[in-house]
């Protein structure tokens, strides 16, 4: 992996503003030459450093969706199985392994109570699946979009 310097840290900072800046925009703001801006940008991308870019819904276009966030518990070594499952279905957005009670916490986000409904029912029957609670997100009140 790459050891990002703090110029590696501006830049990113810079992107998750605004991942739509131009290259000459970004350098500019750095006080670097664009093509200096240029190399970062293809460095940190080729380590892996930046995975890929993405859109930031406004709070109108994430109103249309219903986020939820489901606690799981698993059997024991059934993780990667569960996973395998999980990430088959399009409404699962995020899987983040935890610590406590739960082993995974699944974040999901679907069209409506139906779908979220469904969705949930198909996660409780997965193999490896002993437990689960769902939290149902009402309002963002902090996004610091990372």
């Amino acid at each position: 992996m790459t050891d990002l310097d703090p110029l590696d840290r501006q830049l990113l900072t810079l992107l998750a503003a605004n991942a739509r800046a131009p290259v000459a925009r970004l350098a500019a703001k750095l006080g670097i030459a664009r093509t200096t801006a240029q190399a970062r940008l293809e460095r940190l991308e080729r380590s892996g450093i930046i995975e890929g870019y993405t859109v930031r819904l406004s709070d109108d276009a994430r109103r249309s969706v219903i986020r939820a966030t489901v606690l799981i518990s698993l059997t024991p070594s059934a993780q990667g199985p569960v996973l395998a499952q999980l990430k088959k279905l399009p409404q699962v957005e995020r899987v983040h392994t935890t610590s406590g009670r739960f082993d995974l916490a699944c974040q999901l986000a679907c069209p409506s109570t139906l779908d979220l409904d469904q969705t949930l029912d198909r996660i409780g029957e997965i193999d490896g699946v002993q437990d689960m609670e769902s939290l149902i997100h009402l309002s963002t009140r902090i996004d610091r979009g990372a």
